[in-house]
């Protein structure tokens, strides 16, 4: 496989990342439980690292595909992705439409599968060609494929918008072709190719679900006979596909503990996930805060969760997070595996998102929102400030975006995020909410509690000599984010020496009447640190608006399990 065909199906993935939240406001079918953006991009993440080998690739992406969309993509790469040249393309392309209409108990057009239609139906046209004009002329019969899932079904009908699978595999593919034909500088915005379908009616009321997702991976036995008939009778969406021995299975069933019996009558079950879907189906997806003086964006490496970010409005940038071949945005990796397989020696590791997709990132947000606040990791940390910088030189005429270097990281940044968010909530002019912003980068503090010191000399921040020595002494280094770096400021032996030297701090800055922001971090010790530290801290703190965020997994894989912080800002603006 060429060089150029790589770079292609890498590109559309970044494309995807970059529109990854629209898509999950606008997700209503089969289930409106907002989750389309993310199911794709943890089902198709393996293709952000390929390196031309189909079979290892499509075997990760069958592997991690979750989520109805996300599984019948995976059906539609498992025939796609192993083109050889763009040569092989249509016959790629109909290999991957068909199993993807193969794998769906009930499929229905009007959904993803429309594009696949279309696709294949421009390629045994003759109607596609490796130069721009052809390729623009795709994109353009792949939008009107998207627009007509519109009209296919009620559901979408009644609730105003297009089908969010759809849109996402427009988004991919056009950034796929596009790059074939080395075309990538500017994309057409998504918000005028389908205005006025992307936002959900306000009459609209979804249908409540009682029900649950399961994703499962089974090694089968011989040949199972009628196992996608089994299987239908068990529950709906379904989608089933096969990779040699190996069986994936989406599934929304309210008895998963049948659906799981059922699978292991065929062989062995390797891979198990079932998700209450009912707690969060049945509600319209949220189109985030409405009324915003200005729209906040930071880094997800600031210990900003999704579901914040959600809440408030926020837009995050993710890292990504590498555990032998898997690679995951930072927000979607479970924290809870990750330190899982920290404790058992894994080797993992961070990287940065691409230029090309941040670039993308920077002008999805700023054609969904009329001003940015972009608040990004401090640039002693990475380059984020630097490349947003570099894109608005180019990209960003009247100076809609607003970048702030906050010269923090992890909780510190989480916290004057959150804490600037909450003021453009509730403000009326974005210069207000600036000002706020750069006053808060100044007196937001953070304190960093290390369990081991062998994960900074894993990841090359410190000798190993070093490291073995300060844990055969127990030393715990105390460790805070400034403008000039991380900087040690302490050292405790254990849990209690770690709260004492938290609480010292916390007395220097505030005062016992005080209503500050305290955001309370955890890795691996939730308990302790939602428990024992957050009830000692309100204790002494009474005012305080205590907030309780998971360490961000850009911290976590440098710092490790057992790690734990607090941040805070001595005034919280309610």
């Amino acid at each position: 496989m060429g060089q150029d065909l790589r770079d292609a199906f890498v590109c559309g993935y970044e494309r995807l990342v970059s529109w990854a939240d629209l898509l999950d406001q606008i997700n209503v079918f089969p289930v409106a439980d907002s989750d389309t953006g993310c199911n794709l991009r943890i089902s198709l993440a393996p293709l952000r690292r390929f390196n031309g080998n189909a079979e290892n690739t499509i075997r990760s992406i069958l592997s991690s595909a979750t989520g109805n969309s996300g599984n019948i993509a995976a059906g539609f790469f498992s025939g796609f992705l192993v083109a050889n040249s763009p040569a092989d393309l249509l016959r790629s392309a109909k290999d991957g439409r068909d199993k993807a209409w193969q794998a769906i108990g009930d499929p229905k057009p009007g959904t993803i599968l429309t594009v696949f239609d279309e696709l294949v139906r421009a390629f045994e046209s003759r109607d596609v060609a490796l130069n721009m004009e052809s390729v623009s002329r795709l994109i353009d019969n792949l939008q009107q494929a998207v627009w007509s899932t519109y009209e296919f079904l009620p559901e979408l009908k009644r609730a105003g918008v297009v089908d969010a699978g759809a849109l996402g595999m427009f988004i991919y593919l056009e950034g796929f072709f596009r790059r074939l034909v080395c075309n990538t500088d500017t994309f057409r915005p998504v918000t005028e190719l389908f205005s006025g379908r992307l936002r959900i009616s306000s009459s609209y009321e979804p249908e409540l679900v009682d029900s649950h997702c399961v994703d499962s991976v089974v090694r089968l036995d011989g040949q199972p006979e009628n196992a996608v008939e089994e299987l239908s009778k068990h529950g709906e969406s379904l989608v089933a596909v096969r990779d040699g021995s190996y069986l994936k299975i989406h599934l929304h069933t309210n008895n998963p503990q049948a659906v799981r019996t059922k699978l292991e009558s065929f062989g062995d079950v390797v891979r198990w996930a079932d998700d209450d879907i009912g707690s969060g189906a049945g509600t319209i997806p949220s189109p985030g805060v409405l009324h915003q003086a200005i729209h906040v964006m930071t880094d997800a490496a600031g210990s900003v969760t999704r579901k914040t970010a959600r809440e408030l409005g926020m837009t995050l940038l993710d890292s990504y997070i590498i555990v032998g071949d898997q690679s995951v945005p930072e927000t979607l990796f479970s924290p809870s595996e990750l330190y899982a397989q920290m404790r058992r020696g894994a080797k993992v590791s961070t990287a940065q998102a691409s230029t090309f997709e941040r670039n993308q990132v920077y002008q999805s947000v700023l054609d969904r929102y009329q001003d940015v606040l972009y608040l990004c990791v401090g640039s002693v940390f990475t380059g984020n400030y630097d490349a947003v910088m570099a894109w608005k030189g180019k990209n960003d005429p009247d100076d809609r975006m607003i970048a702030i270097d906050s010269e923090a990281a992890s909780g510190r940044l989480g916290t004057i995020a959150i804490a600037t968010a909450r003021h453009s909530n509730t403000v009326k002019a974005a210069d207000e909410v600036i000002r706020y912003a750069k006053d808060a980068v100044k007196r937001c503090e953070e304190y960093v509690f290390l369990d081991r010191l062998e994960y900074l000399a894993a990841g090359g921040r410190l000798s190993r000599t070093r490291s073995f020595f300060g844990d055969l002494l127990h030393m715990k280094p105390v460790i805070s984010p400034t403008a000039h770096g991380a900087k040690q400021v302490g050292v405790a032996r254990n849990r209690d020496g770690q709260l004492g030297f938290a609480m010292d701090r916390l007395k220097k800055r505030l005062g016992h009447d005080s209503s500050p922001l305290i955001v309370l971090e955890y890795s691996d010790n939730q308990a302790w640190v939602g428990n024992t530290v957050k009830e000692e801290v309100q204790s002494r703190y009474p005012l305080a608006d205590i907030v309780l965020q998971p360490l961000s997994l850009t911290s976590g894989v440098h710092m490790g399990p057992g790690t734990w912080a607090v941040a805070f800002l001595p005034e919280c603006w309610k």
